[in-house]
């Protein structure tokens, strides 16, 4: 979805960034009084400057424009400007809010208004899209832009920011502080797009995954990961373009996947798979082979112990002596990786049953 400069049009003039967000968690709805719940997610339809807008005074009082009534608190949370501008007032006028800066925009400078995750309508559904709305209040829109797209392991793809910093204030980023000097945010596929970077430049770019959706990196749950490339921007080269950018989720278990393989002929009983980690011998993963004597577990990050074995008695419990089982498989568990390739093959017990 795009903003237009009417709101009767919803296509944003180029540079803009529009992309959809993942709604992330299941939001509980709400039913007015009269007719079916309100499902329908609310939508961005207008914004003031307008994306692309060149000259924007710098005491200007951003708008933006919805398609239906919105949730004051969770919204105006959801809204930022970067490089960072404090919002010191968030003026709500039916559909509309309208912001109100702690300090003028500074001259000669590319502005980001981006609308982040958790923005809801009063019935408590989530925006249909997060959005970003460029704008500069130099006379002209510095040509500079970088487009890619993440390779997201371990989350979703959609709804992820892009922070963008010049390289020459060699910053190390602070997300509490919102340092950044420019932002994207990615759509379903993973791409994004940093649009109204100054040229000449040169540019680092880091991922930052709001998995709690508090607006702020907490390492025991969210992702900050740098990209290791140093894109420079030049008058002849302004546009970097069709890169990836491969992101894992540092919390994210991995899938074990293979087949049991029994050439003994057995029928009776199930086709068991137990996996228990290496440093605790109380923690397992156990798992049922399919028809086809196909198992997957998911694992934490770590090493493993996988065994299979056919359970004879039911008891989801090997009995060396009694039952074929496979030799024991070290396994090392990545985070957000995938191993479809470890194959369990059943041996005979010491009995020769």
């Amino acid at each position: 979805m795009t903003i237009g400069p009417r709101v009767a049009r919803s296509i944003l003039a180029a540079p803009a960034l529009l992309l959809a967000l993942g709604a992330g968690a299941c939001a509980r709805k709400g039913q007015p009084s009269g007719g079916p719940p309100d499902v329908e997610p609310p939508r961005l339809i207008a914004a003031s400057p307008d994306s692309g807008a060149q000259g924007v005074p710098r005491n200007v009082s951003p708008t933006l424009a919805f398609s239906e009534g919105m949730e004051p608190r969770s919204t105006g949370d959801a809204i930022s400007i970067a490089p960072r501008i404090d919002i010191k007032e968030r003026r709500w006028h039916g559909r509309t809010v309208a912001l109100v800066l702690a300090e003028s925009l500074a001259a000669n400078r590319t502005y980001t208004l981006f609308l982040g995750r958790g923005a809801r309508d009063r019935h408590g559904n989530l925006l249909a899209g997060g959005a970003t709305v460029v704008f500069t209040t130099a006379a002209t829109m510095p040509p500079g832009v970088l487009e890619g797209a993440i390779v997201a392991r371990g989350f979703p793809p959609a709804g992820n920011y892009v922070w963008c910093y010049d390289a020459a204030r060699g910053v190390t980023p602070d997300s509490t502080a919102r340092d950044f000097d420019d932002i994207g945010l990615t759509d379903h596929d993973g791409r994004f797009r940093v649009v109204g970077l100054t040229v000449p430049g040169r540019y680092r770019l880091w991922v930052f995954v709001d998995l709690n959706h508090n607006h702020s990196f907490e390492p025991e749950t969210d992702i900050l990961a740098p990209v290791d490339s140093l894109f420079a921007l030049t008058p002849e080269a302004p546009v970097a373009s069709g890169f990836t950018v491969p992101v894992a989720n540092p919390h994210a278990g991995g899938f074990v996947r293979g087949a049991v393989i029994d050439s003994l002929g057995g029928t009776s009983g199930s086709l068991m798979v137990v996996a228990v980690a290496a440093g605790d011998s109380l923690r397992r993963v156990t798992a049922i082979a399919d028809s086809q004597r196909r198992y997957e577990l998911q694992l934490r990050p770590g090493s493993w112990r996988v065994r299979a074995w056919r359970d004879l008695d039911h008891s989801r419990d090997w009995q060396p002596a009694l039952e074929p089982a496979s030799a024991e498989r070290r396994i090392e568990v990545a985070p957000a990786s995938e191993d479809n390739s470890v194959d369990l093959v059943l041996a005979p017990p010491p009995g020769g049953r």
